[in-house]
């Protein structure tokens, strides 16, 4: 059983055979239906259904010539809005299965973003099509979270906040060189990185690292696509499961300057969420292509 389906509303499956049937609901009453062409005997089918605003089930097969769907995987999505990045994008193709996920390296996090592809049967049919362009692509970033706390936000001046985002902007445009080889700039990045590292050691002495670190972006355990987060609310809803009425909320964060939607269960967050507040958790980081 896919324990993020506890992140949209389905926290009370309990066994196997719920979640049979639950697939099968999604089978025969899907809201979205896309299929394209896969083999000579079987066309691939990817059948949605949505369980509230922007969420909901996806499950993924095989559809022989007889109509008969066939079953590979699902999975729980969540559809974040906007756009969260630009930077380049290279797609891979799981081994064991007709799935994919994304590889994103934007300057922001300083690391590569690996994220599970929504719109896999969109990358398939833009491949076919030999359509699937190499640069200008824009991803949108969604996660779900079993969990989460929310924090107070971190007092700062606005002296700075501009420093901030001028030594935010510095280090990108240092990132960006580095990649293309400027020696002085790998040189430049390296002797911050120690500068950072003495400063943060001295302050921890004396204080909280959640209060020295107002955002982070980091992986999670051994799973590729799960990261550790903490950022910034800058909107919050609250909605509900159609089928089994759990409430979830939506949050849009700002994380290391990316801003996306997650959607997380309202009973497993501590601490009341509202705007300007933070946002600390683990999530299973999806994203949709916008081809």
């Amino acid at each position: 059983m896919h324990q993020y389906l506890k992140a949209i509303g389905f926290g009370n499956l309990q066994s196997k055979k719920e979640l049979r049937e639950l697939l099968k609901e999604v089978e025969k009453n899907f809201t979205h239906q896309t299929i394209v062409s896969y083999s000579e005997d079987a066309d691939f089918c990817e059948l949605q259904k949505e369980y509230g605003q922007g969420m909901g089930i996806t499950v993924c097969g095989e559809l022989d010539n007889e109509e008969h769907f066939d079953v590979d995987y699902y999975f729980p999505y969540f559809e974040g809005s906007g756009v969260t990045t630009c930077a380049e994008v290279m797609v891979e193709k799981r081994i064991e299965r007709e799935q994919y996920v994304g590889i994103c390296e934007d300057s922001k996090v300083g690391i590569s973003l690996i994220f599970h592809l929504q719109n896999g049967i969109d990358y398939m049919k833009e491949c076919q099509l030999g359509l699937v362009p190499h640069s200008g692509i824009s991803v949108t970033f969604s996660g779900l979270a079993l969990s989460g706390k929310i924090l107070f936000p971190v007092k700062k001046s606005e002296k700075q906040v501009r420093r901030e985002l001028e030594d935010s902007q510095n280090r990108k445009n240092l990132l960006s060189a580095a990649r293309n080889g400027d020696q002085g700039a790998i040189e430049t990045l390296t002797l911050d990185d120690i500068d950072i590292y003495s400063k943060v050691s001295r302050r921890l002495m004396n204080e909280d690292i959640l209060s020295i670190v107002d955002t982070y972006f980091m992986p999670y355990g051994v799973e590729c696509d799960l990261y550790s987060i903490m950022g910034e609310i800058l909107a919050i809803r609250e909605r509900e499961n159609l089928l089994t009425k759990e409430k979830v909320y939506q949050m849009k964060l700002n994380v290391n300057e990316l801003q996306f939607d997650i959607c997380v269960p309202k009973d497993k967050v501590l601490g009341e969420p509202e705007i300007g507040r933070r946002f600390k958790g683990t999530i299973w980081l999806q994203g949709y292509i916008n081809f």
